[in-house]
C-alpha cells in the first residue's frame, strides 16, 4: 500500500446549524486518485476548503506528509485548486495564464517557457499558447485552469467540480484527461463531485460523504457491489432495495426471506446485531428476467408493471407477491411482447445485507 500523505483526523466545521465536517477522518495515499462524493450540501466542498486552508475548524487536525497544518495559512502549504467556474485572467494569453504562479514566484523566464510548454503539452493546448484566454471553450479554460495549478508542482492538486458546468460530451472527454494527466505527473488529486458516474470513471477510492460524514470509503467496484449502507445503495443508480424477514442466523450465514422464498446470505460478521426486518441490496443487473432465471440459485414469481427501453439496455419494473417493487435490467429482451407474468432469479453472492 503507498505512503500516506494527507490525513484528516476528527475534523469538524460547521456554519450555524449547519453541520459541513462531522467529527470526519481520512486518508489519502501518495499519487492517488482520491474523490469526495455527496449530493449538494453534504459537506464535501467545505471539506476540500479546510484542506485548502481556505476555512479555519472548529475541531480536529489536518496532517500533511505526517505535520500538522491546520494553522499554517493556504499560500504555504503547496497545493493547487481548481473551482468549478473558468478561473482564467481574461486580459492574457494561454502561456501567461499558466505561467502566472512561476512568474509571481520569481523563476527565471527560461525555466517559465520551459515548463509551460511542458504543460501546454500535458493537457493538450501546444499551438494555443498565444490565444486569448477569453476566446477558448469551456472544455480549454479548465486545461489552462489545470495547467496553471500543476505548474508549481503542487503537494496535493484539489479540485471543487471542475467539469460540472461542461456539456456532457465535453465532460467525458475532459474526465480521460483528468485521470491521464494525474497518472502522467503522479500528483495526488482529492476531487469534489456529486456524479456518482464520474466518481467512478476516474477515482482510485472514493469517499462517500453526507451530513458531514464519511458513510462509506473504498474502492469504486466495492461501492458499486457492495455498499454497507441504504443511503450508499440507493445513491448509486441502479441498485434495488429490498425488505425481507430475517429468520436466523447459523454459521456465518443469515437465512431471510422474501415474501414466501428463503434465501440464504453469507454475513462477514455473526457479532452483528439484526433486526427482524432487514434491507437488501441487488444491482439492477443482477437480477435475471424470463428464461435467464432458471440457470439462478433462487428465483421468485413477478408481474411486470413496466417495461423501458434504454437503447443498450431495457429495464424492467417488476413487481413481487409481497407488492414490493424492483428493476431487472438486461441487454436484450428476455420476454414476449405483452407478457406480464414471469420469474426473475438472483445469485445470492450478489445480494448484500445493509447496516440499517
Amino acid at each position: 500500500m503507498e505512503d500516506s500523505i494527507l490525513r484528516l483526523q476528527n475534523i469538524t466545521k460547521s456554519f450555524g446549524s449547519v453541520i459541513a465536517a462531522d467529527d470526519l477522518s481520512l486518508v489519502i495515499n501518495q499519487g492517488e486518485f482520491f474523490t469526495l462524493l455527496g449530493p449538494s450540501g453534504s459537506g464535501k466542498s467545505s471539506i476540500l476548503r479546510a484542506i485548502a486552508g481556505l476555512q479555519k475548524l472548529d475541531a480536529g487536525q489536518i496532517y500533511l506528509r505526517g505535520e500538522e497544518i491546520s494553522a499554517v495559512p493556504p499560500w504555504k502549504r503547496n497545493l493547487g485548486m481548481v473551482f468549478q467556474d473558468y478561473a482564467v485572467f481574461p486580459h492574457m494569453n494561454v502561456a501567461e495564464n499558466i505561467g502566472y504562479g512561476l512568474r509571481i514566484a520569481n523563476v527565471n523566464k527560461t525555466t517559465v517557457r520551459k515548463k509551460v510548454s511542458e504543460l501546454l503539452a500535458l493537457v493538450g493546448l501546444t499551438g494555443k499558447e498565444n490565444q486569448s484566454a477569453v476566446t477558448l471553450s469551456g472544455g480549454e479554460k479548465q486545461r489552462v485552469a489545470l495547467a496553471r495549478a500543476l505548474a508549481l508542482e503542487p503537494t496535493l492538486l484539489l479540485l471543487d467540480e471542475p467539469l460540472s458546468a461542461l456539456d456532457e460530451k465535453i465532460r467525458r472527454e475532459m474526465q480521460q484527461e483528468l485521470k491521464s494527466i494525474q497518472r502522467k505527473t503522479g500528483t495526488t488529486f482529492i476531487y469534489v463531485t456529486h456524479d456518482q458516474e464520474e466518481a467512478l470513471t476516474m477515482s482510485d477510492r472514493i469517499a462517500v460523504i453526507n451530513n458531514g460524514k464519511c458513510i462509506q470509503c473504498d474502492l469504486p467496484e466495492v461501492l458499486f457491489r457492495k455498499p454497507k449502507t441504504r443511503f450508499v445503495a440507493s445513491f448509486f443508480r441502479g441498485c434495488n432495495i429490498i425488505r425481507s424477514e430475517f429468520l436466523g442466523i447459523r454459521d456465518g450465514f443469515v437465512t431471510c426471506r422474501i415474501g414466501n422464498t428463503n434465501l440464504s446470505l453469507e454475513v462477514e460478521s455473526t457479532a452483528s446485531k439484526f433486526q427482524p426486518t432487514l434491507s437488501l441490496a441487488v444491482r439492477a443487473e443482477s437480477l435475471f428476467i424470463g428464461q435467464d432465471a432458471e440457470d439462478c440459485d433462487l428465483s421468485f414469481q413477478v408481474s411486470v408493471q413496466n417495461v423501458i427501453y434504454r437503447g443498450t439496455n431495457i429495464d424492467y419494473l417488476v413487481e413481487f407477491e409481497d407488492g414490493q417493487q424492483a428493476t431487472a435490467t438486461t441487454t436484450r429482451r428476455c420476454l414476449a411482447p405483452g407478457e406480464r407474468e414471469t420469474r426473475v432469479g438472483i445469485f445470492p453472492h450478489d445480494v448484500v445485507i445493509l447496516d440499517d
